[in-house]
Protein backbone atom coordinates (compact mmCIF):
# COMPACT_ATOMS: atom_id res chain seq x y z
CA UNK A 1 0.00 0.00 0.00
CA UNK A 2 1.24 3.21 -0.91
CA UNK A 3 2.66 4.97 1.98
CA UNK A 4 0.34 8.32 1.62
CA UNK A 5 -2.55 6.42 1.91
CA UNK A 6 -1.51 4.44 4.66
CA UNK A 7 -4.16 4.07 7.52
CA UNK A 8 -1.15 4.20 9.52
CA UNK A 9 -0.13 6.85 8.61
CA UNK A 10 0.32 9.84 10.72
CA UNK A 11 -1.84 12.75 9.88
CA UNK A 12 -0.03 16.06 9.95
CA UNK A 13 -1.74 19.53 9.73
CA UNK A 14 0.19 22.88 8.24
CA UNK A 15 -0.87 25.95 8.92
CA UNK A 16 0.67 28.76 6.56
CA UNK A 17 -0.63 31.89 4.96
CA UNK A 18 2.44 31.49 2.71
CA UNK A 19 1.11 29.04 -0.34
CA UNK A 20 4.87 28.52 -1.13
CA UNK A 21 6.00 27.31 2.08
CA UNK A 22 2.90 24.99 2.17
CA UNK A 23 3.53 23.74 -0.71
CA UNK A 24 7.44 22.83 0.09
CA UNK A 25 6.89 21.11 3.34
CA UNK A 26 3.55 19.05 1.89
CA UNK A 27 5.80 17.51 -0.61
CA UNK A 28 8.64 16.70 1.61
CA UNK A 29 6.45 15.07 4.38
CA UNK A 30 3.93 12.86 1.98
CA UNK A 31 7.49 11.73 0.25
CA UNK A 32 8.50 10.60 3.84
CA UNK A 33 4.97 8.34 3.96
CA UNK A 34 2.98 11.15 6.37
CA UNK A 35 -0.90 12.23 5.14
CA UNK A 36 -0.95 16.10 5.15
CA UNK A 37 -4.04 18.64 5.30
CA UNK A 38 -3.20 22.32 4.44
CA UNK A 39 -4.93 25.62 5.98
CA UNK A 40 -4.13 28.67 5.03
CA UNK A 41 -5.62 31.02 8.00
CA UNK A 42 -6.61 30.22 11.29
CA UNK A 43 -10.06 30.00 11.72
CA UNK A 44 -10.07 27.18 8.77
CA UNK A 45 -6.94 25.46 10.64
CA UNK A 46 -9.48 25.19 13.94
CA UNK A 47 -12.44 23.45 11.70
CA UNK A 48 -9.98 21.33 10.06
CA UNK A 49 -9.05 20.07 13.68
CA UNK A 50 -12.12 19.55 15.13
CA UNK A 51 -13.75 18.34 12.21
CA UNK A 52 -10.98 15.37 12.23
CA UNK A 53 -8.33 15.95 14.57
CA UNK A 54 -4.57 15.54 12.77
CA UNK A 55 -1.81 14.13 15.04
CA UNK A 56 0.59 16.87 14.54
CA UNK A 57 0.78 20.86 13.61
CA UNK A 58 2.89 22.98 12.13
CA UNK A 59 1.66 25.97 12.98
CA UNK A 60 2.62 30.07 11.33
CA UNK A 61 2.28 32.55 13.47
CA UNK A 62 1.80 35.52 11.66
CA UNK A 63 -1.63 35.07 9.77
CA UNK A 64 -4.42 36.89 8.65
CA UNK A 65 -7.55 36.89 11.15
CA UNK A 66 -6.34 34.94 14.23
CA UNK A 67 -2.32 34.57 14.81
CA UNK A 68 -0.80 31.29 15.29
CA UNK A 69 -0.96 32.42 19.39
CA UNK A 70 -4.68 32.42 19.39
CA UNK A 71 -5.10 29.00 17.48
CA UNK A 72 -2.63 27.62 19.34
CA UNK A 73 -4.65 28.87 23.03
CA UNK A 74 -8.42 27.36 21.33
CA UNK A 75 -7.26 24.04 20.49
CA UNK A 76 -5.32 23.62 24.04
CA UNK A 77 -8.51 24.69 25.68
CA UNK A 78 -10.59 22.37 23.64
CA UNK A 79 -10.50 18.81 25.53
CA UNK A 80 -11.02 17.52 21.83
CA UNK A 81 -7.94 18.79 20.90
CA UNK A 82 -5.65 19.77 24.20
CA UNK A 83 -3.78 17.07 23.48
CA UNK A 84 -2.39 16.97 20.24
CA UNK A 85 1.05 18.45 19.38
CA UNK A 86 1.81 22.15 17.88
CA UNK A 87 5.38 22.62 16.57
CA UNK A 88 5.20 26.62 16.00
CA UNK A 89 7.36 27.64 12.56
CA UNK A 90 7.31 31.47 12.16
CA UNK A 91 10.36 34.43 11.18
CA UNK A 92 9.40 35.54 14.49
CA UNK A 93 12.98 34.76 15.81
CA UNK A 94 13.12 36.99 19.22
CA UNK A 95 13.42 35.39 22.46
CA UNK A 96 10.26 36.23 23.29
CA UNK A 97 8.32 35.24 20.51
CA UNK A 98 9.87 31.89 21.05
CA UNK A 99 8.61 32.21 25.32
CA UNK A 100 5.11 33.22 24.35
CA UNK A 101 5.19 30.07 22.12
CA UNK A 102 5.72 27.59 24.66
CA UNK A 103 3.49 29.00 27.12
CA UNK A 104 0.45 28.99 24.85
CA UNK A 105 1.06 25.14 24.93
CA UNK A 106 3.58 24.64 21.51
CA UNK A 107 5.96 21.86 22.01
CA UNK A 108 8.54 23.61 19.80
CA UNK A 109 9.71 26.24 17.93
CA UNK A 110 11.32 26.02 14.08
CA UNK A 111 12.56 29.53 13.08
CA UNK A 112 12.19 30.74 9.34
CA UNK A 113 13.95 30.19 6.98
CA UNK A 114 13.49 26.34 8.02
CA UNK A 115 15.72 23.18 7.03
CA UNK A 116 13.75 20.67 5.93
CA UNK A 117 15.94 17.90 7.29
CA UNK A 118 15.55 20.06 10.83
CA UNK A 119 11.44 20.29 10.34
CA UNK A 120 11.23 16.34 9.64
CA UNK A 121 13.52 15.11 12.79
CA UNK A 122 11.53 17.48 14.92
CA UNK A 123 8.18 16.35 13.32
CA UNK A 124 9.06 12.60 13.76
CA UNK A 125 10.86 13.52 17.70
CA UNK A 126 7.43 15.32 18.60
CA UNK A 127 5.24 12.30 16.95
CA UNK A 128 7.51 9.80 18.78
CA UNK A 129 6.90 11.51 22.24
CA UNK A 130 3.21 11.64 21.52
CA UNK A 131 2.78 8.03 20.71
CA UNK A 132 5.08 7.13 23.87
CA UNK A 133 2.83 9.57 25.77
CA UNK A 134 -0.42 7.99 24.29
CA UNK A 135 0.82 4.73 25.06
CA UNK A 136 2.25 5.28 28.75
CA UNK A 137 -1.22 6.50 29.31
CA UNK A 138 -2.86 3.63 27.87
CA UNK A 139 -0.25 1.22 30.40
CA UNK A 140 -1.50 3.47 33.23
CA UNK A 141 -5.38 3.30 32.89
CA UNK A 142 -5.05 -0.64 32.12
CA UNK A 143 -2.92 -0.49 34.98
CA UNK A 144 -5.44 1.57 37.63
CA UNK A 145 -8.18 -0.93 35.71
CA UNK A 146 -6.14 -4.36 36.95
CA UNK A 147 -5.74 -2.27 40.28
CA UNK A 148 -9.12 -1.89 40.98
CA UNK A 149 -10.10 -5.42 39.59
CA UNK A 150 -7.42 -6.51 41.89
CA UNK A 151 -8.42 -4.23 44.88
CA UNK A 152 -12.01 -6.10 44.53
CA UNK A 153 -10.86 -9.71 44.07
CA UNK A 154 -8.74 -8.96 47.55
CA UNK A 155 -11.90 -7.58 48.85
CA UNK A 156 -14.65 -10.12 47.47
CA UNK A 157 -11.37 -12.78 49.09
CA UNK A 158 -11.60 -11.19 52.70
CA UNK A 159 -15.13 -11.02 52.30
CA UNK A 160 -15.52 -14.56 51.56
CA UNK A 161 -12.52 -15.41 53.80
CA UNK A 162 -14.57 -13.76 56.77
CA UNK A 163 -18.12 -15.41 55.33
CA UNK A 164 -15.52 -18.78 55.33
CA UNK A 165 -14.57 -18.27 59.12
CA UNK A 166 -17.99 -17.25 60.11
CA UNK A 167 -19.35 -20.55 58.99
CA UNK A 168 -16.48 -22.55 60.25
CA UNK A 169 -17.00 -21.10 63.77
CA UNK A 170 -20.90 -21.70 63.53
CA UNK A 171 -20.04 -25.14 62.58
CA UNK A 172 -18.20 -25.64 65.85
CA UNK A 173 -20.20 -24.25 67.92
CA UNK A 174 -23.22 -26.29 66.04
CA UNK A 175 -20.44 -29.37 67.04
CA UNK A 176 -20.84 -28.54 70.73
CA UNK A 177 -24.56 -27.89 70.87
CA UNK A 178 -26.83 -31.54 71.47
CA UNK A 179 -29.20 -30.78 68.33
CA UNK A 180 -32.34 -31.23 70.41
CA UNK A 181 -31.54 -28.90 73.25
CA UNK A 182 -29.37 -26.62 72.46
CA UNK A 183 -27.57 -27.28 75.82
CA UNK A 184 -23.94 -27.80 75.58
CA UNK A 185 -23.56 -31.99 73.84
CA UNK A 186 -21.21 -34.08 75.74
CA UNK A 187 -18.21 -33.13 74.00
CA UNK A 188 -18.36 -29.51 75.29
CA UNK A 189 -19.34 -30.54 78.68
CA UNK A 190 -15.70 -33.22 79.30
CA UNK A 191 -13.79 -29.89 77.35
CA UNK A 192 -15.29 -27.21 79.68
CA UNK A 193 -15.47 -29.46 82.94
CA UNK A 194 -11.31 -30.14 82.19
CA UNK A 195 -10.78 -26.35 81.27
CA UNK A 196 -12.28 -25.44 84.78
CA UNK A 197 -10.42 -27.73 86.79
CA UNK A 198 -7.26 -26.96 85.35
CA UNK A 199 -8.09 -22.50 86.11
CA UNK A 200 -9.11 -23.61 89.30
CA UNK A 201 -6.87 -26.13 90.23
CA UNK A 202 -4.45 -23.19 90.02
CA UNK A 203 -6.05 -21.12 91.81
CA UNK A 204 -6.93 -22.85 94.74
CA UNK A 205 -10.80 -22.23 93.93
CA UNK A 206 -14.02 -24.41 94.35
CA UNK A 207 -15.86 -26.80 91.24
CA UNK A 208 -19.20 -27.55 91.56
CA UNK A 209 -21.07 -30.27 89.37
CA UNK A 210 -24.74 -31.35 89.33
CA UNK A 211 -26.15 -34.64 87.69
CA UNK A 212 -29.80 -34.79 86.92
CA UNK A 213 -31.83 -37.18 85.54
CA UNK A 214 -35.68 -36.92 84.54
CA UNK A 215 -37.49 -39.14 86.74
CA UNK A 216 -39.28 -42.27 85.02
CA UNK A 217 -38.79 -40.92 81.23
CA UNK A 218 -39.40 -44.38 80.44
CA UNK A 219 -42.44 -44.07 81.06
CA UNK A 220 -43.23 -40.83 80.11
CA UNK A 221 -42.30 -41.89 76.07
CA UNK A 222 -44.13 -45.28 77.14
CA UNK A 223 -47.16 -43.37 77.64
CA UNK A 224 -46.88 -40.28 75.41
CA UNK A 225 -44.69 -41.49 72.38
CA UNK A 226 -41.16 -40.22 71.68
CA UNK A 227 -41.80 -37.04 70.01
CA UNK A 228 -43.96 -35.74 73.07
CA UNK A 229 -40.56 -37.10 75.10
CA UNK A 230 -37.92 -35.09 73.03
CA UNK A 231 -40.10 -32.04 73.81
CA UNK A 232 -40.19 -33.11 76.97
CA UNK A 233 -36.42 -32.77 76.67
CA UNK A 234 -36.44 -29.30 75.03
CA UNK A 235 -39.04 -27.57 78.15
CA UNK A 236 -36.64 -29.74 81.19
CA UNK A 237 -33.61 -27.69 79.06
CA UNK A 238 -35.18 -24.44 79.24
CA UNK A 239 -36.25 -24.75 82.65
CA UNK A 240 -32.61 -25.70 83.50
CA UNK A 241 -31.54 -22.16 81.67
CA UNK A 242 -34.33 -20.50 83.96
CA UNK A 243 -32.52 -21.65 87.24
CA UNK A 244 -29.04 -21.39 86.50
CA UNK A 245 -28.24 -17.51 85.33
CA UNK A 246 -24.60 -17.10 85.75
CA UNK A 247 -22.66 -16.56 82.58
CA UNK A 248 -19.46 -18.85 83.88
CA UNK A 249 -22.12 -21.97 84.61
CA UNK A 250 -22.53 -24.90 81.72
CA UNK A 251 -25.20 -26.64 81.49
CA UNK A 252 -25.15 -29.78 79.48
CA UNK A 253 -27.50 -33.14 78.02
CA UNK A 254 -24.88 -35.69 79.40
CA UNK A 255 -26.93 -38.45 77.72
CA UNK A 256 -30.10 -39.62 77.46
CA UNK A 257 -32.29 -38.27 80.04
CA UNK A 258 -29.34 -37.05 81.62
CA UNK A 259 -28.40 -33.25 82.62
CA UNK A 260 -25.27 -32.02 83.97
CA UNK A 261 -24.35 -28.73 84.97
CA UNK A 262 -20.70 -26.87 85.54
CA UNK A 263 -20.86 -24.18 88.33
CA UNK A 264 -17.09 -23.08 88.69
CA UNK A 265 -16.60 -21.16 92.27
CA UNK A 266 -19.50 -22.12 94.33
CA UNK A 267 -19.63 -23.80 97.29
CA UNK A 268 -21.83 -26.71 98.90
CA UNK A 269 -24.28 -23.57 100.30
CA UNK A 270 -24.45 -22.14 96.17
CA UNK A 271 -25.02 -25.99 95.22
CA UNK A 272 -27.87 -25.96 97.35
CA UNK A 273 -29.55 -22.93 96.57
CA UNK A 274 -28.88 -23.75 92.49
CA UNK A 275 -30.51 -27.19 93.02
CA UNK A 276 -33.66 -25.75 94.49
CA UNK A 277 -33.71 -23.36 91.78
CA UNK A 278 -34.23 -25.91 89.58
CA UNK A 279 -36.83 -27.81 91.09
CA UNK A 280 -38.63 -24.68 91.14
CA UNK A 281 -38.55 -24.36 87.33
CA UNK A 282 -39.66 -27.84 86.98
CA UNK A 283 -42.61 -27.58 88.98
CA UNK A 284 -43.39 -24.59 87.39
CA UNK A 285 -43.57 -26.70 83.96
CA UNK A 286 -46.61 -28.44 85.38
CA UNK A 287 -45.94 -31.04 82.61
CA UNK A 288 -48.49 -34.02 83.15
CA UNK A 289 -46.57 -37.43 83.75
CA UNK A 290 -49.23 -40.47 84.39
CA UNK A 291 -46.48 -43.11 84.64
CA UNK A 292 -44.75 -41.20 88.11
CA UNK A 293 -44.76 -42.89 91.28
CA UNK A 294 -43.58 -39.91 92.64
CA UNK A 295 -45.87 -37.29 91.61
CA UNK A 296 -48.55 -36.28 89.10
CA UNK A 297 -45.91 -33.89 87.25
CA UNK A 298 -42.60 -34.72 85.86
CA UNK A 299 -39.82 -34.02 88.33
CA UNK A 300 -36.14 -34.46 88.31
CA UNK A 301 -33.72 -36.59 90.65
CA UNK A 302 -30.36 -34.17 91.30
CA UNK A 303 -26.46 -35.19 92.78
CA UNK A 304 -23.92 -32.65 93.38
CA UNK A 305 -20.43 -32.69 94.34
CA UNK A 306 -17.80 -30.20 95.25
CA UNK A 307 -14.08 -30.17 95.30
CA UNK A 308 -10.73 -27.80 95.24
CA UNK A 309 -9.35 -29.10 92.28
CA UNK A 310 -5.91 -30.43 92.12
CA UNK A 311 -4.42 -30.95 88.70
CA UNK A 312 -1.18 -32.45 88.21
CA UNK A 313 -0.43 -34.52 91.17
CA UNK A 314 -2.07 -37.75 92.63
CA UNK A 315 -4.83 -35.75 94.57
CA UNK A 316 -8.77 -36.18 93.32
CA UNK A 317 -9.61 -36.30 89.39
CA UNK A 318 -12.05 -34.90 87.17
CA UNK A 319 -13.23 -38.37 87.25
CA UNK A 320 -13.23 -38.41 90.96
CA UNK A 321 -15.65 -35.17 90.74
CA UNK A 322 -17.98 -37.02 88.19
CA UNK A 323 -17.99 -39.87 90.16
CA UNK A 324 -18.98 -37.89 93.22
CA UNK A 325 -21.70 -36.36 91.72
CA UNK A 326 -23.42 -39.24 89.91
CA UNK A 327 -23.02 -41.21 93.49
CA UNK A 328 -25.12 -38.86 94.77
CA UNK A 329 -28.09 -38.95 91.90
CA UNK A 330 -27.57 -42.67 92.69
CA UNK A 331 -28.83 -41.84 96.58
CA UNK A 332 -31.28 -38.97 95.12
CA UNK A 333 -33.77 -42.17 93.38
CA UNK A 334 -32.61 -44.47 95.85
CA UNK A 335 -34.48 -42.16 98.48
CA UNK A 336 -37.55 -41.68 96.14
CA UNK A 337 -36.40 -39.74 93.43
CA UNK A 338 -37.81 -35.98 92.79
CA UNK A 339 -34.86 -35.05 95.17
CA UNK A 340 -31.43 -33.60 95.52
CA UNK A 341 -28.37 -35.00 97.28
CA UNK A 342 -25.04 -33.21 97.82
CA UNK A 343 -22.35 -35.73 98.47
CA UNK A 344 -19.80 -34.95 101.28
CA UNK A 345 -16.59 -33.05 100.35
CA UNK A 346 -13.20 -35.38 99.79
CA UNK A 347 -11.67 -32.88 101.40
CA UNK A 348 -13.42 -34.18 104.69
CA UNK A 349 -14.47 -37.72 103.73
CA UNK A 350 -13.98 -40.50 101.29
CA UNK A 351 -16.97 -39.22 99.38
CA UNK A 352 -19.77 -41.48 98.50
CA UNK A 353 -19.75 -44.63 96.44
CA UNK A 354 -20.68 -45.00 93.16
CA UNK A 355 -23.88 -47.74 93.08
CA UNK A 356 -26.52 -48.41 89.87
Amino acid sequence: MNPETSPSSPQILIVDDTPANLKVLSTMLRGEGFKVRNALEGQSALEAVFSSPPDLILLDVMMPGLSGYEVCQRLKADPQSARIPVIFISALDDALDKVRAFQVGGVDYIAKPFQLEEVLVRVRSHLTLDRQRREIEALNTNLLVKNAQLEREIRERQIAETELQQANEELERLSLLDSLTHLANRRRFDAYLEEQWQTLGRARLPLGLIMADVDFFKRFNDHFGHPAGDECLKRVAQALRLGIHRSADLIARYGGEEFAVILPMVDESGLGTVMESVHRQIAQLGLLHPGSSVAPTLTLSLGAAVCIPSPGDTGNTVADLIESADAALYQAKQRGRNQSVLAPNRSSEEGVGQAK
